[in-house]
This record gives structure tokens, sequence and C-alpha cells, in this order.
């Protein structure tokens, strides 16, 4: 597969979990790749790392204008930097909402609009943002995560209206309940993390949590010029859980 030869990718969050695996996926496919994030030591060649942070306007304009610089130009932008939250309207204090607004949002505004203009140079342009099936399945304990997400998604409508004219395609894939290290730092914090993710592996229909090549392939295709005629989609990537019903077992 070289579908992505000669066009250049930049991936927020692209260190480690989904952002590190879709940054792969480009890579093999031939693409040439940044990866924006607030560590991006160690990164596996021939991956760059662009060090910034996403809640941080000017940090986004210099790593934006950096990574351009680095890959001779920009073709495709994979918004995939957030943070989780756990609680109730109740429980979340306003400063832990905007600190979840502030990265899942107005970061994926801020790095958008940055790249732009160069994308508005690419015959293949596409933006591809990442959501979350917690957007509209009302899961416990993630208000504030799931109105962020919910917020992608809508950004993401909006975005593929503003800019289809400019031959600039924006998406969103939702994952469900993703094996990263996130999810298992979330894990060690249970009272009893085997429980608890036999509980999330039970939530999906699929009987498992989705790996984070899954979400990247799912990416992979929203990104690629063989999705010319696809903007404005949520491709859900979670299991099942948006969509299937199935009977308790016996």
């Amino acid at each position: 597969m070289n579908d992505f030869d000669g066009l250049a990718a930049l991936v927020t969050g692209g260190a480690s979990g989904i952002g590190l695996a879709a940054a792969r996926f480009l890579a093999d496919r031939g693409a040439r790749v940044a990866c924006f994030d607030l560590n991006p030591a160690d990164l596996p060649e021939p991956l760059l790392g662009v060090r910034g942070d996403v809640a941080d306007d000017d940090s986004v304009r210099t790593g934006v204008a950096t990574a351009v610089e680095r890959l001779g130009g920009l073709d495709i932008l994979v918004n995939n930097a957030g943070i989780g939250a756990i609680g109730t309207v109740e429980t979340n204090s306003d400063d832990e909402w905007r600190r979840v607004f502030e990265v899942n949002v107005l970061g994926t505004v801020r790095v958008s609009r940055a790249a732009l203009p160069h994308l508005r140079r690419s015959e293949h342009a596409v933006i591809v943002n990442t959501g979350s099936i917690a957007a509209i399945a009302g899961l416990p304990e993630r208000a504030g995560y799931s109105a962020s997400k919910g917020a992608v998604h809508a950004l993401t409508a909006a975005m593929a209206a503003d800019h289809v004219q400019e031959g600039i395609r924006v998406c969103c894939v939702a994952p469900g309940t993703v094996d990263t290290p996130w999810v298992r730092r979330l894990l060690d914090q249970a009272p009893d993390p085997a429980a608890e993710l036999a509980a999330l592996q039970a939530r999906q229909p699929t009987g498992r949590l989705v790996s984070a090549d899954e979400v990247a392939a799912a990416i992979g295709y929203l990104a690629s010029p063989l999705a010319g005629a696809t903007t404005g989609t949520v491709l859900a990537v979670d299991g099942g859980i948006h969509g299937l019903r199935l009977r308790p077992r016996h």
C-alpha cells in the first residue's frame, strides 16, 4: 500500500496510543509524518518529533510551522491530542471542565487554524479529528469528556461545510474504549482493575477493547486520497456500541 506516497502528515498527540499508531500507519504507506506532542522523544524512525502544547496558541503556531518546514508542506492533519476526565456535572469543577475543553475542543481549533493556510496549497487536503463514542452513548462518570467529544463531532460537520469548496475534507473517527496507556492508567486507579477491565470489555458488543491499530486504520482510510468523496463523516470504530442492541447472555 502506497496511497500516501508524496504526502505530508501532522499528527497531534502522536507520541503514544492512537496518535502513534496513526503516525506509523501513515508512514508505512509512504507519508512523511511529524508527531506534535508534549513529549515527542524516542519516536521510531522515520517519524519526526515536534514538541508543543495544543492548549497554547503560540506553541501551536510555532509547532505547525516547524512541522511544515521539516515535511516540505502539509496534506493531512490528524487532530488526535486529547485528555480524559472522570466525573459528573456535580463532581467536576469549573477548572476541570475548562481543562478538558481547552485541550479537546480548542486544541483542535488551534491546530486546524494554524494548518489551514498550508492545507489550502495541497491537492489532497484532509483533516481527521478524533472523537469518541462518548459523544453519543451517554457513558456514566464521563460528563465533561463526553461533552467535549460531542463538540468535536459538531465541529467536524461545521468545518467540513466551511472548507469543502476549498477542496479540504474534514472527517472524524469515533472510537469506543481503546486499549491505550491512558485507559490502562484508569484501570490501575480502579478498586478492582480486573473487574473494571471485564466491565469495559463486556460493554462493547465484540466483547473486547478496540485496538489502537484498528482506530489508526480508520484514520488512514479517512485521510487517504482514495476516500476523496468522504467528508463530514463520523466513522465509528467502537465494537458496535453505537448501533447494536444484543440480547443478554444467559
